[in-house]
C-alpha cells in the first residue's frame, strides 16, 4: 500500500515539475519533494499502528485433552479412527471389565449378607425387649398378689385368734404367701437376667451389636461404590466434540493409569484464535471491535471477527516462589507481548481452521476511522501474496 501512495505522489509529482512545469525543479522544490512522502508515510504508519494495529502471528489453539485411564486393564476395543469427528459421549475404548464385575458381586454379596444380619440381630432386640415387658408384667403381677396375700393373712391371723375364723384358712394363705414370694424371686431373676443379655449387646468393641452391623453395611456401600465406579471406568467416552490424533491404543495392549504413558491425544473442537501484539498496540484494543484475519491455508480469503479480551496474563508475569515454572504450552507468547482472542463472527464460521494455522491480521479501533481502509487494502494484498508458492522443488 505504502508502495501504491508512493507511485500516485510520484504520478503528480511528475505532472507539477516536468509535464506542465508549474514548478521549477531546482533543490529547494527537490528537497520538499523527497522530504513529503517520507514524513507523510512514517506518519500515516505510525497512525495505523495505533488505531488499526496489525499482527503477523495469529494463531488457532485447540485445547487437547491427554486421554489416561483411570483402571488397569486390558483393553478390548477400539472404536475410533485416528482424524474423524467425534461427538461427546462416543466411546473411546474400552477395558475388560470381568475383574470389575467379580469385585462388583462380591461386595454385593457381603452387603446382602450383612443386611440379613441386621435385620436378625433387629428381631433378636425386639423379642428380647418383648421378653423383658412380660417378665417385668409378671413380676409386678406377682408382687401385687403377694402384698394382698399378706394383707389377708393379718386378717386371717386375726380372726383364728379369736375364734371367728378357721386356722386353716390363715394356713393356707402363709403357704401360698411362700409360694407367691418364690414366684416373685423366680421373675425378678428372670427380669435381671433378661436386662443383663439386652446390656450385653452395647459394649464397645462387641462386633454383633447393631451399632457394629450398620458400620459394616456403611463400610460395604462405601466399597460397592467403589468398584462399581472402577467398573464404570472401564469404558472410557469421549469429553467433547473433537478427534483423536496419534493413535496408537489397540485391542490386546495394556491401559494403565500413568500420565506420561497417555492412551491417547483428544482434540477438542473448541479453538481460540490469538493474534499476538506488541505490549504497546494493544492500548487502544477493546472487546467487540471489528477485526480482520487471514490464514495461509486459504489465500485471498478474509475472515471477520471480533475482539473478545486481551489476555493481560503471559508465562513472562509468572514468578516462581519455592519451585520451578511451568512452561506455557507449546506455543509461548514472545516476550514483551500480549495475546488478543478474537471471535469469528457467525458468517465465516463455517470456515475449517485447523490447529496450529497460522497467518495475519488486524484490529479496528474506535479512533482513526478514516485510515482503516488503508489497513484492509495492506491485509488483503497480503492474502493475495499468500498464493504465490516460491518453491524449487
Amino acid at each position: 500500500m505504502e508502495i501504491l501512495l508512493l507511485g500516485i505522489y510520484s504520478f503528480f509529482a511528475w505532472l507539477v515539475f516536468f509535464k506542465f512545469k508549474w514548478l521549477p525543479w531546482n533543490i529547494t522544490t527537490q528537497v520538499i519533494t523527497i522530504t513529503i512522502p517520507i514524513i507523510g508515510i512514517a506518519t500515516l504508519i505510525l497512525l495505523l499502528n495505533i488505531f488499526a494495529p496489525s499482527s503477523n502471528d495469529v494463531r488457532v489453539i485447540n485445547y487437547v485433552v491427554v486421554i489416561n485411564p483411570r483402571v488397569n486393564g486390558l483393553v478390548t476395543e477400539v472404536p475410533v479412527d485416528p482424524n474423524r469427528p467425534i461427538k461427546k459421549g462416543d466411546v473411546l475404548f474400552k477395558i475388560d471389565p470381568v475383574p470389575y464385575e467379580n469385585e462388583v458381586k462380591v461386595y454385593k454379596a457381603q452387603l446382602e449378607q450383612l443386611k440379613v444380619q441386621l435385620i436378625t440381630a433387629n428381631a433378636n432386640l425386639r423379642s428380647q425387649r418383648e421378653q423383658l415387658k412380660a417378665a417385668t408384667g409378671k413380676k409386678e403381677a406377682v408382687a401385687a398378689k403377694l402384698r394382698l396375700g399378706r394383707v389377708r393373712g393379718v386378717q386371717f391371723k386375726e380372726l383364728a385368734e379369736t375364734g371367728a375364723g378357721n386356722r386353716f384358712d390363715y394356713e393356707q394363705n402363709q403357704a401360698d404367701i411362700a409360694n407367691l414370694t418364690a414366684e416373685l424371686a423366680s421373675a425378678t431373676a428372670s427380669e435381671s437376667q433378661i436386662v443383663e443379655i439386652l446390656a450385653a449387646k452395647t459394649p464397645e468393641g462387641e462386633q454383633d451389636t447393631i451399632a457394629d452391623i450398620k458400620a459394616q453395611i456403611e463400610r460395604a456401600k462405601a466399597q460397592l461404590a467403589d468398584s462399581q465406579w472402577k467398573l464404570d471406568q472401564t469404558v472410557y467416552h469421549a469429553p467433547a466434540n473433537g478427534t483423536v490424533v496419534s493413535l496408537a491404543l489397540r485391542p490386546g495392549a495394556m491401559a494403565v493409569p500413568l500420565p506420561m504413558v497417555p492412551a491417547m491425544n483428544f482434540v477438542e473442537d473448541e479453538q481460540w484464535i490469538l493474534a499476538i501484539f506488541n505490549q504497546n498496540e494493544v492500548r487502544k484494543i477493546k472487546p467487540d471491535q471489528e477485526a480482520e484475519i487471514a490464514f495461509r491455508m486459504y489465500p485471498g480469503r478474509i475472515i471477520k471477527c471480533k475482539v473478545d479480551s486481551i489476555m493481560w496474563a503471559t508465562a513472562q508475569g509468572q514468578l516462581p516462589i519455592g519451585s520451578m515454572n511451568t512452561a506455557a504450552g507449546v506455543a509461548p507468547v514472545p516476550p514483551n507481548s500480549l495475546a488478543v482472542r478474537l471471535l469469528v463472527d457467525k458468517n465465516d464460521q463455517d470456515v475449517f481452521l485447523a490447529a496450529g494455522a497460522r497467518g495475519a491480521g488486524a484490529v479496528y479501533t474506535d479512533s482513526g476511522e478514516m485510515i482503516h481502509i488503508i489497513r484492509k487494502v495492506i491485509l488483503r494484498v497480503g492474502a493475495k501474496l499468500d498464493w504465490l508458492i516460491l518453491k524449487l522443488h
